[in-house]
């Protein structure tokens, strides 16, 4: 069993996983902090919007203009933590749709410039190279 997991665990397919979860990991904080600390104020100071305090209180106890604070008066939906986290999303789709793009250019300038294969012989070519070895192995 050790073996066979020793095995499963090697494949190629099984580290590039791993690798590319890992790197996925790193660039979901590099996307986080790109919304959180660049795009969100950058948006804020052109509508003095802050994201992040945007939310309603769910009960009446709910009187603070602080997310933070509301969490601790009751319960809030907060709906400007989801705006950053859709945000966020878009930014990581967009770039892996470019990097898709550029995979599928990439192999579409492979295909064309591998060279083309020579075309099959003609059917007669074909029947005499078979004539010709059948008379190899009678002789």
């Amino acid at each position: 069993m050790i073996k066979e997991f020793k095995e499963f665990a090697l494949k190629g397919n099984v580290v590039d996983l791993a690798i590319g979860v890992i790197i996925g990991a790193a660039f979901g904080k590099i996307v986080e902090s790109l919304v959180g600390d660049i795009i969100m104020p950058l948006i804020g100071a052109i509508g003095s919007v802050d994201f992040s305090n945007y939310f309603i209180g769910l009960n009446s106890a709910v009187t603070s203009p602080v997310l933070v604070d509301a969490k601790k008066q009751g319960a809030v939906l907060a709906y400007g933590n989801f705006l950053t986290i859709a945000v966020n999303f878009m930014i990581i789709a967009f770039v892996l749709f470019m990097v898709v793009k550029g995979i599928n250019r990439l192999k579409r300038k492979e295909a064309a410039a591998a060279p083309a294969e020579p075309p099959a012989p003609a059917q007669d070519v074909v029947l005499l190279g078979e004539i010709r070895d059948l008379l190899k192995q009678k002789a």
